[in-house]
């Protein structure tokens, strides 16, 4: 739903541990991109993993921790953004499962759910946005996060980059090969076939949502002696292409 007030929102950063210790660079583009468009921005000190990890290895306690930490950390602030599909599903989609039974945190969990976003959806859906002041001379392509839903609005922004051409790849839907972590053969061959339909497609830079499979992506494709430079689509739209790509000479 589009926020319509004239009151700024306040908008809590859900930062996640990848771009907290691998990427922050991603981080202060998020920053920028909420306050270009009329938020105020806070990074809560006392967050931390959504939960991901240990749901996917069924630890329900630790799970449970983690969203109580996360809701206890963010529940007073008018948004709840994340620059990570994954996360931001996590974060929409898991933690009311987590208080079965516990009326009053249940009810907690739901109205912290109800306003988390992933970045560039709540630019685009919420606060309207369907510009950006950036520039890039270089074709790209994208992506799009597996969670589905998101493929629209990176592009919008993406066609007001100036200098900007969207090159699209065969399949941008598909998973990248980090959803098939558990099994290694299956893994590889998943990130084969993307890095193989990256290359197709011509682009001098891939662009995505989440840093996950940016980071997984950037190593098949220097394995493989591709020149393709892979960044977060965050750092693109606040015009913050100054770090080294993800994985060039050992940065992430």
């Amino acid at each position: 739903m589009r926020q319509t007030s004239s009151k700024p929102p306040r908008v809590g950063l859900f930062v996640t541990c990848l771009v907290d210790l691998f990427r922050p660079s991603v981080g202060f583009a998020a920053v920028k991109l909420l306050e270009d468009a009329g938020c105020i921005v806070e990074v809560p000190a006392a967050q931390s993993c959504c939960g991901r990890p240990s749901r996917g290895v069924a630890d329900a306690a630790d799970a449970r921790a983690a969203a109580e930490a996360t809701i206890r950390a963010f529940e007073d602030f008018d948004y709840v953004v994340a620059p990570s599909a994954s996360c931001a599903e996590t974060l929409m989609a898991y933690h009311a499962d987590y208080f079965a039974g516990d009326e009053a945190w249940t009810k907690r969990a739901q109205a912290f759910c109800a306003k988390v976003h992933e970045l560039v959806a709540f630019l685009v859906d919420v606060r309207g946005v369907s510009r950006v002041d950036a520039r890039l001379h270089g074709s790209v392509t994208y992506q799009d996060a597996c969670g589905g839903g998101l493929a629209p609005q990176p592009r919008r922004l993406l066609a007001s980059v100036e200098g900007l051409a969207l090159r699209e790849m065969e399949g941008a839907a598909t998973c990248c090969g980090l959803g098939a972590a558990g099994c290694v053969s299956l893994a590889g061959k998943a990130a084969a076939q993307k890095a193989a339909s990256i290359r197709a497609a011509g682009a001098g830079m891939l662009l995505a949502g989440d840093l996950g499979c940016l980071m997984g992506l950037a190593g098949r494709l220097k394995r493989d002696g591709s020149a393709v430079e892979v960044r977060h689509v965050a750092e693109v739209l606040a015009g913050m292409n100054d770090t080294p790509p993800i994985g060039a000479g050992g940065a992430s």
